[in-house]
């Protein structure tokens, strides 16, 4: 008992030295526990936010969490409180089994900013396990030559428990014949020793029985038992002998099960029965016997379960040799597990975020740790991510990686990163592990809406149905979600006479242009505006583009005639002189279209004649000739009726009434064609002097004509009748026609038309406008400022139009 107390005494104060020796090691980061095993889940062990310094509501908003080194959860941190709290009971002896002290390492980890605190739990032993004997009995043959004070190996017991809970001595059922020993093995274990206190007697007694009971430290104590079979012997006087007493041996761990291990052979120099030797562990553990088997009779050690070389790294095993007199020696075996690289890399995953936001460098993605169970180069590791990722790994604390972004990414290049975090061994052969993290960008709103053209040339028709589709505009936006949901609208025009709503809207959903109106060629040809292109994001980014408007002309105005008019007064006669060769000009007609293109292209044709085939019309200028030669049986009067067609589709036409007076003697106003005249003069000499014949004899007639003309025409001037046409059986209106409000023509134009005589040709000239848009008071004077008539020369006809 007093070795025993000094054994506990010395135990203290190691473990006090320790104790003292981690406290001066722990830096601020550094905190240390205790709590005792076996309490209740849920139990207190410490306020964790005050021994940290941190507030409760800290440790919620940096996302405080627990981190072990074995990846179990045994404690539980109490985010609302800041209370660390157990999870499960704790079993010191499964988590430590004979190490002391028995600590359990964990981390507290807090993002934002990331930072670890180191924490240490210890477990205090209570008593709660009994020694054990692993044998029910222990079988002891002692010859009965044996001399007092002989001592006996017994088994000794195994208690779970540390300290003053463990095993602390041996008592032995009272008997005559022996007494127990405590012995202390020297590393802190103790085994009894049978102490032979009288001389046996084979005859007396041949065997005895006893009980052995193995006592703990504990408060009450803890006991347990075994029987002792002692059979008494015959004299046996030499003990098996080992030829030495340490043997070692390397295996390695994945050795195969079944296989030899060693063979230890001890000698006895006794015959016969004495000299039989049989072979037993002595003072084995339990993992012991369930790892190795020994051959009673040969001595041969073979490995009887797998290795494990994270779990225990070598065996030491005492291995008994006992003669037939019972007679025994010991031996120590021990056998060195050799590391294998059979543990692949760990990784554990502390926090992850799967979702970054793009333009954001240096963005923390995930934090993990890794480990690997070998040891050496087997357990050395090197942690990788793939090359091509904008990714970076960074080493924090110990084994713990934090995983970032490099650089700013890019949602509209890349929407989603699939990263293997790769962690490999540097054992042979090389073991890694990998895991993958899914990481998606999500979408900012940095990419304004594009059109799919910069301008937009739309056609219409004019004269198109309200609300009518004249197109679409189209805008895409690379962003995602309510960032690409673009929005059209109209921009107001830079034009601020342009009535851009009441012409054009657009829809807002998909970019449709619809015309609010019929649009009129003749009023408005083209029309530009921009639109608008604006995403729903925050902050809306926007973009335009130019639509120009084309209206396309319909043939949707008849030809107008501008001369003859026809506006229901007298008409405009023409006059002919009976003497006009074939070909002779007698009128134009001139006529507009206010479309355009072939829509305005005009043609003309005689309809209507009185005398068919005396006058003919030019199909593309309007102008009226003569078609052969005029006789004396041809009718004085004529009414032409012209059509003038354009090249619309379907055509539009109108018609015109021209009215021809033929006349004797009028003065010369025709002027045959020069080919014409010519080829006349050339191969037909007596009809010119025919002609010069006949006019001569007439010259006196038609002077006269004309003086009685030039009389009429200048009363009818003086009578307010001004430049009108005037002729033996009517005159011409000589007011102002205005065709400013057909729509076609922006103004009022005054034409001067001049048919000219006496030049050998007869034709229309137009001038420029005379006073466009003159008021009615302006009409009159400029009216009376203009010649009425010529007689002398040939004749003046003025139209307003």
């Amino acid at each position: 008992m007093e070795i025993r107390g000094a054994l506990t005494l010395r135990k203290r104060q190691v473990l006090i030295f320790f104790v003292l020796l981690g406290l001066s090691e722990t830096g601020p980061e550094s905190v240390r526990y205790s709590v005792a095993e076996e309490k209740e889940i849920g139990s207190f062990v410490a306020n964790l936010a005050r021994d940290l310094g941190l507030g409760v509501e800290e440790l919620s908003s940096r996302e405080a969490r627990i981190v072990s080194d074995d990846n179990e959860k045994h404690l539980h941190l109490n985010l609302l409180t800041g209370d660390l709290l157990l999870s499960e009971r704790l079993d010191r002896e499964e988590l430590c089994g004979s190490t002391e002290p028995c600590v359990l390492h964990f981390q507290v980890l807090l993002q934002n900013p990331l930072k670890f605190f180191l924490v240490e739990l210890h477990i205090r032993d209570i008593n709660d396990h009994s020694p054990t004997f692993l044998d029910k009995e222990i079988l002891l043959k002692i010859s009965e030559s044996t001399t007092l004070g002989t001592k006996f190996l017994m088994e000794s017991a195994q208690d779970l428990d540390i300290g003053s809970n463990s095993l602390q001595n041996y008592t032995i059922s009272p008997n005559s014949h022996f007494s127990i020993k405590v012995q202390d093995s020297g590393d802190g274990e103790i085994y009894p020793e049978l102490v032979l206190d009288r001389m046996l007697d084979h005859e007396k007694e041949p065997e005895v029985r006893l009980t052995l009971v193995a006592l703990d430290g504990g408060s009450p104590p803890r006991s347990g038992t075994t029987s002792v079979l002692i059979e008494v012997l015959d004299v046996n006087d030499n003990a098996p002998e080992f030829p030495q007493k340490l043997y070692e041996v390397q295996v390695l761990e994945d050795t195969a099960i079944g296989s030899w291990i060693i063979t230890t052979s001890a000698k006895d120099l006794d015959a016969g029965n004495y000299g039989k030797i049989s072979y037993i562990f002595f003072h084995a553990s339990e993992d012991i016997r369930k790892t190795f088997e020994i051959n009673s009779t040969s001595g041969e050690v073979r490995l009887r379960s797998s290795l494990d070389f994270e779990v225990i790294q070598s065996y030491t095993i005492n291995i008994q040799a006992t003669d037939g007199g019972g007679l025994s020696e010991k031996c120590t075996l021990l056998i060195k597990v050799l590391d294998v690289n059979d543990n692949a890399p760990e990784v554990t995953m502390s926090s992850i975020t799967n979702r970054v936001p793009e333009n954001s460098p240096q963005t923390l993605v995930a934090v993990f740790s890794i480990r690997d169970q070998d040891s050496g180069d087997n357990g050395r590791m090197v942690c990788s991510i793939q090359d091509d990722l904008p990714f970076i790994l960074k080493p924090t604390l110990k084994n713990f990686f934090t995983l970032v972004t490099e650089k700013a990414l890019d949602r509209e290049m890349r929407d989603k990163y699939s990263i293997t975090i790769t962690v490999t061994d540097m054992g042979t052969p090389r073991l890694k592990t990998e895991h993958n993290i899914t990481v998606l960008v999500s979408d900012v709103n940095d990419n304004a809406p594009a059109f799919t053209q910069t301008s937009y040339t739309l056609f219409i028709p004019e004269n198109n149905s309200p609300a009518m589709h004249m197109g679409s505009v189209s805008a895409t936006d690379r962003d995602a979600g309510v960032n690409s949901q673009v929005t059209y609208s109209l921009l107001q025009p830079q034009d601020p006479s342009l009535p851009l709503d009441s012409l054009v809207s657009i829809n807002a959903d998909n970019g449709h242009l619809f015309a609010l109106r019929a649009l009129d060629f003749e009023a408005l040809q083209a029309f530009e505006f921009l639109v608008g292109a604006t995403d729903r994001g925050s902050p809306a980014l926007s973009s335009q583009a130019l639509v120009r408007v084309q209206v396309l002309d319909a043939n949707d105005n008849a030809p107008f005639v501008l001369y003859p008019l026809q506006n229901g007064s007298a008409p405009c006669t023409e006059l002919v002189p009976r003497a006009a060769e074939p070909g002779y000009l007698v009128s134009k007609v001139v006529a507009v279209d206010s479309d355009s293109g072939q829509n305005a292209w005009l043609s003309y044709q005689l309809l209507k004649a009185t005398e068919p085939g005396l006058f003919s019309v030019w199909a593309h200028n309007g102008e009226v000739r003569t078609a052969r030669l005029l006789s004396e049986r041809d009718a004085a009067k004529h009414r032409l009726l012209l059509l003038v067609k354009d090249n619309g589709e379907p055509p539009l036409s109108a018609s015109v009434t021209l009215h021809v007076l033929l006349v004797d003697g009028f003065s010369q106003p025709y002027l045959p064609l020069p080919e014409a005249a010519a080829d006349t003069a050339q191969t037909d000499p007596l009809t010119v002097y025919l002609v010069i014949a006949l006019a001569s004899v007439s010259s006196l007639f038609l002077f006269s004509v004309l003086a009685f003309i030039a009389v009429r025409l200048c009363r009818r001037g003086r009578s307010g009748l001004v430049d009108g046409c005037s002729v033996p059986e009517g005159h011409f209106p000589g007011h102002l026609v205005d065709v400013s409000g057909t729509g076609t023509l922006s103004q009022s134009y005054q034409y001067e038309v001049c048919l000219m005589g006496g030049m050998g040709t007869d034709e229309f000239k137009f001038l420029q406008p005379i006073i466009p848009s003159l008021p009615a008071h302006d009409t009159g004077r400029n009216v009376e400022e203009n010649e009425n008539c010529r007689n002398s020369s040939g004749f003046n006809v003025q139209y307003k139009v």
